[in-house]
């Protein structure tokens, strides 16, 4: 499996990426992925290049290539004036719309105090709901005050944990439809012509001058299952 982490801080070293590197190290615990980082810090120039002319430079295509390939995103930000910053939400305005569908990620963020905390749940969320990716439950939001205090390190644990599951299932379920692709298909009871099984219309052509039958989803009086309504009598229940 293949895990893409982006990380948006500028300076070196980064809390951002401290933070990023951390869930990272904690997810591959739980899932055995190799790990790619994405540092938007040195793509910025392209990222602007790519807003204003349409085309991606060799580096930012590479990277855009990383994340729409990956089996799993750990995405984390740096607050600026209480939301993401601008390199972070530049670099998924390039990403292809459908990229991120289906996709698992977990999301965290950086911030100079606590009260930023919920920015993960205002800013970040809605982002990747709106690009359809499948946001684990547990967000991570690291204040200065938050490195070397209790309660951080379980937080990345949890909420690794959950990416972990998420990208271990889905390889999973994707292994078992490869692996049924051309198989067999269950044979089945041949129907007599001219009858119908409940719920069903009839095989074969109808007779000419008669009405065929068609079922409708209308409750028999038993309760179960349909029953077949012949179509003259729809028209008939029809008319004024």
């Amino acid at each position: 499996m293949r895990l893409v982490v982006v990380s948006a801080g500028l300076s070196v070293p980064s809390s951002t990426r401290l933070l990023a590197d951390r869930l990272a190290a904690a997810t591959v615990r739980g899932s055995a992925a190799r790990v790619e980082v994405v540092e938007l810090r040195d793509l910025a120039v392209e990222i602007a290049h790519n807003l204003t002319n349409g085309f991606p430079g060799r580096a930012l295509g590479s990277a855009l290539d990383a994340v729409t390939a990956a089996d799993g995103l750990i995405v984390v930000t740096p607050v600026f004036s209480a939301s993401y910053s601008g390199l972070f939400k530049s670099f998924f305005d390039v990403l292809d719309k459908d990229a991120l569908a289906g996709k698992p990620v977990l999301i965290a963020a950086t911030g100079g105090s606590s009260r930023h905390s919920l920015v993960t749940e205002h800013a970040l969320r809605p982002l990747f709901a709106y690009l359809r990716a499948v946001v684990v439950p547990t967000a991570v939001y690291a204040a200065s005050e938050d490195w070397g205090a209790e309660g951080l390190a379980e937080r990345i644990d949890r909420a690794a944990g959950e990416l972990a599951a998420l990208m271990t299932g889905l390889s999973a379920a994707a292994g078992t439809t490869t692996a049924g692709v051309g198989a067999a298909p269950v044979p089945r009871a041949p129907v007599p012509t001219g009858t119908a099984p409940t719920g069903t219309a009839p095989t074969g052509t109808a007779p000419t001058g008669t009405v065929p039958v068609r079922a409708v989803p209308a409750r028999s009086a038993s309760g179960g299952g349909f029953e077949v309504v012949p179509f003259e009598q729809q028209l008939a229940a029809l008319r004024p």
